[in-house]
């Protein structure tokens, strides 16, 4: 028998069941940590609970290699912090933190890079993952052609345009902003 249980829900207790995956236990009652299907698994000596999504997909990890799409968060004069929201064509459930240095930016005149110049928070950034980083973020580049700003607002809330790889414009104002654009394939 299934049966569709929402978080925090109590299933069960630890008097009759154990607690398995996607469950916690507060006092003695077992209750769910996700929304989804409650499970009674008989091996062992102890029935266990567990709680699962059916439609549930492995989670997908950045690795190096990786192209992924994420969102700018904060800059500074050396970096710019960003969460990784896509890796190649599949949505996260969960946001990983992302860092793109200052020399990870452009492949060339790497020492001249402002990165105010190249991202500000709540761009829209393509990039590719060059290794796990420190302990809390991965590291990422935008120094190939095609990675980059793929989304912008301007101070007046429209959509930006690029008009050259390092510059975009607001189709309202007409004012230009500085970005690492990134080329888009028409």
């Amino acid at each position: 028998l299934m049966s569709v249980c929402a978080t925090g829900d109590v299933i069960g207790t630890t008097t009759t069941h154990d607690s398995g995956d996607g469950t916690y236990i507060r006092g003695d009652k077992i209750h769910s940590g996700l929304t989804g299907y409650v499970r009674e698994i008989t091996e062992g000596t102890r029935p266990t609970l567990e709680v699962y999504r059916a439609n549930f997909k492995p989670s997908v990890v950045p690795v190096p290699g990786n192209q992924v799409i994420c969102k700018v968060t904060k800059v500074n004069p050396r970096a710019a912090t960003v969460k990784i929201v896509c890796v190649d064509d599949t949505p996260l459930g969960n946001d990983f933190p992302g860092l793109i240095r200052q020399l990870d930016v452009r492949q060339t005149q790497v020492d001249e890079v402002e990165i105010y110049k190249c991202f500000r928070p709540g761009d829209i950034v393509r990039a590719e993952v060059i290794s796990l980083g420190d302990k809390k973020s991965y590291y990422l580049s935008t120094a190939k052609n095609e990675l980059g700003v793929i989304f912008a607002q301007s101070v007046a809330g429209a959509t930006m345009v690029p008009i050259s790889w390092d510059l975009m414009q607001c189709p309202k104002t007409k004012i230009t902003e500085h970005r690492k654009v990134a080329k888009v394939d028409l």
